[in-house]
């Protein structure tokens, strides 16, 4: 029988990892993502496998909780296919440059001061390098299109579909015959909350034997978007027109994209007040070039921004920040600023310079737009710290916190749910992508709602599907 285990995601959000071994000698490896927050030191820990025994390597999309650890799975040793859209491979080497770069200078400036303490030799190396990154480039791969059904080897067969999360995301169904019996094993990836501002409605998948289930908003249901949308105009205008600045965490792909359409139609409809926007991600820039030139798979408001501007983000008043001395002079603004900044968690990157210089006055905002893992500062701040530490310098939080989930790339329990029944046959269900505790109400909540049980998956543990 097939054999699955999980090496990331399991009982936590992050690191995605799935590996699938079949009767036939096959071993298919389905994401292979960072662990962030409370897990981080985890990206150093062995796989649980030999990555040299792994076949196939399949990317549901580009978020670095599912293929931050590619480089590293190359450097021990992977040279199989790798098969992806064409919009997540692009987005996926982004991604991972940037996160090789913030390494290697975060690497750099430990290393400097632990050399002046004489303990350089305790500062652990990055865990891999931009020349690593260019290793990836250089396997095998296949660009895969929507709905089309791809042969990766010894009869196995995979679609992928649109799964509404982000630009080339996508859930994975493999086929494969056992025994002389055809098995189908959906892998749901993360499955788009369907608010469509930026990226369509995820499509649905029919027919699964087993079926592995993110869970990160299984526990609640969100917000409308129409709250959502109200909330956040809300906060905008009060803070510009109170003479503050707006401070925006938000994660690079799909999220800052959101963003900036939302405000876009705020320009366009006369809402927004007199103010400067700084993208201010080099990592965000890039990736929003790379949405705008795959307009035509984005959402219909999206496209006919397209038609009207020939560009579906850019207004008056958009500033693209890419520089760091661009970067500082953003502080100049003592009022009249929305800054749109990385990391999307705040465990790096530039939000925390922008934290340092703006979450201290009570006239300024701050709008989480995202999930917060556990143990970064983001959750910290969201959970009502009083004061967070940037730099080795406790700064206080008197900035007005808000929290708005409803832009949430992720699909709540409700909509779960809804993908789930679709289903016309579907057999085990087993769940991962989620906190334990989130988890344990999902897997009770599909036994109330739809009569089925369903398995919280354990790390390394053995299921035979």
């Amino acid at each position: 029988m097939a054999l699955l285990r999980s090496y990331g995601a399991d009982r936590v959000v992050t690191g995605s990892c799935h590996l699938l071994e079949l009767d036939n000698g096959l071993k298919i490896l389905v994401d292979c993502g960072m662990f962030q927050g409370a897990e981080e030191e985890w990206n150093f820990d062995d796989f649980g496998f030999d990555p040299s025994e792994v076949d196939i390597l399949l990317l549901t999309h580009a978020h670095l909780d599912h293929v931050g650890r590619i480089p590293k799975l190359v450097k021990e040793g992977f040279r199989g296919r790798i098969y992806a859209t064409c919009a997540t491979f692009e987005l996926a080497y982004v991604v991972l440059l940037d996160s090789a770069h913030l390494m290697e200078e975060d690497y750099r400036t430990r290393y400097k001061k632990a050399l002046r303490r004489g303990k350089e030799k305790s500062v652990k190396a990055p865990l891999y390098s931009v020349e690593d990154v260019e290793n990836v480039r250089l396997l095998p791969t296949e660009y895969v299109k929507y709905g089309k059904s791809v042969g990766i080897g010894k009869g196995v067969r995979a679609v992928f579909r649109d799964a509404g999360h982000i630009l080339g995301s996508s859930f994975i169904e493999l086929s494969f015959k056992e025994k002389g019996r055809k098995k189908r094993v959906v892998f749901s990836g993360d499955l788009g909350n369907r608010h469509e501002i930026v990226m369509p409605k995820s499509k649905k998948s029919m027919k699964a034997d087993a079926l592995l289930i993110e869970s990160t908003y299984g526990d609640r249901n969100h917000k409308s978007l129409r709250q959502s949308v109200k909330e956040f105009k809300k906060i905008v205008r009060k803070t510009l027109l109170g003479g503050g600045n707006v401070i925006i965490p938000s994660f690079a792909i799909e999220r800052t994209q959101d963003i900036l359409c939302l405000l876009k139609e705020m320009y366009l409809n006369r809402e927004l007040p007199e103010c400067r926007v700084f993208l201010d991600s080099p990592m965000a820039i890039r990736a929003t070039n790379i949405f705008n030139r795959y307009h035509d798979s984005l959402s219909e408001r999206c496209r006919e921004f397209y038609e009207r501007d020939g560009d579906v983000f850019g207004f008056r008043g958009l500033i693209f920040t890419g520089s760091v001395e661009d970067s500082k002079r953003i502080n100049s603004y003592e009022k009249g600023a929305i800054i749109i900044a990385g990391s999307g968690m705040c465990t790096g990157g530039r939000i925390l310079h922008h934290f340092k210089h703006q979450i201290w006055n009570r006239k300024n905002a701050v709008i989480f737009v995202g999930f917060q893992a556990y143990g970064t500062i983001g959750r910290k701040i969201v959970e009502g710290a009083d004061s967070i530490k940037l730099y080795h310098e406790k700064v206080r939080v008197k900035a007005s916190i808000h929290t708005i989930n409803g832009f949430s790339a992720h699909a709540d329990q409700r909509q779960l749910l809804e993908w789930m029944r679709a289903f016309r046959d579907l057999g085990d269900i087993y769940i991962v992508h989620g906190e334990y505790d989130k988890q344990k109400v999902f897997k009770r909540v599909i036994k109330e709602r739809m009569g089925k049980k369903a398995k919280i998956v354990e790390r390394g543990k053995s299921y035979y599907l």
